[in-house]
């Protein structure tokens, strides 16, 4: 079944008006009409499965018929931690990550960013990313979209990461002790993890040893030289299968 999206879902007489870019969306896009059903999802992670009783490009108004139970959360909780990039790669990053359950995505400059982004253009940007999460997040069944953050400088993002519990970590193309394989296997369950990712020339010492200041610890992806984005997807993925939810099976405490 189709699932649509709002910010908070009204309820009026167990009805619901839809308007905005979603309604255009089921009406004109997907051109549904008056007796098909959908499920209808909002940022507060509930979703109902909904009648359409009438439609056209500026309001749909809909029926709901009865309240869906809401997939369970991940037992982890994931900061993904991302240089800006340019905007094809910035977006598959957004996309995919979502997918996968990234949690917050928190944006920054950093000395070696080429992606400068200040004003009303990164005002732009942000709500075009949040409109990739919210559509990823029906894609994927999530209970709710990604958090995209206002991107920030490198310093203020370690800064603010100083006092957080957290697995965390950043990766460095230079690291040569340790590995996310490593650090995962020799690491008890954690609750939360944040990664940082880089931009496409990569970080420099000083910026390392001020994020190993604020608790991260240096890793490397492996001998592979992967693309910004490509790293930021597997690395999501790869603690999602780890302590995640990429999984049917319920993990134990440990």
């Amino acid at each position: 079944m189709k699932r649509f999206f709002v910010n908070d879902i009204q309820v009026r007489d167990g009805r619901c008006a839809i308007r905005g870019s979603e309604a255009g969306h089921i009406s004109r896009v997907m051109r549904m009409g008056p007796g098909e059903r959908f499920i209808l999802m909002d940022g507060k992670g509930r979703r109902y499965r909904a009648l359409i009783e009438r439609s056209d490009h500026r309001e749909v108004v809909v029926a709901l018929e009865r309240t869906l139970p809401v997939p369970e959360p991940s037992p982890l909780t994931v900061d993904l931690c991302q240089a800006l990039l340019k905007s094809r790669a910035m977006d598959y990053l957004v996309r995919k990550t979502s997918e996968l359950g990234v949690d917050v995505i928190r944006p920054f400059s950093s000395a070696r960013t080429v992606v400068r982004l200040k004003g009303e253009r990164a005002e732009r940007r942000l709500r075009h990313w949040r409109e990739i999460a919210q559509n990823a997040a029906k894609q994927s069944d999530r209970i709710s979209p990604a958090r995209i953050e206002s991107p920030i400088p490198f310093s203020e993002l370690v800064s603010r990461w100083g006092e957080k519990e957290a697995f965390k970590v950043i990766f460095w193309e230079a690291e040569e002790a340790d590995d996310l394989k490593g650090l995962i296997s020799t690491s008890g369950r954690p609750d939360r993890f944040a990664g940082i990712i880089g931009p496409e020339g990569g970080f420099s010492r000083e910026e390392v040893d001020m994020a190993r200041n604020a608790g991260f610890r240096p890793a490397s992806l492996g001998r592979r030289v992967l693309r910004a984005e490509t790293a930021a997807v597997t690395m999501v993925a790869i603690v999602q299968y780890e302590w995640g939810d990429l999984s049917l099976a319920r993990p134990l405490n440990t």
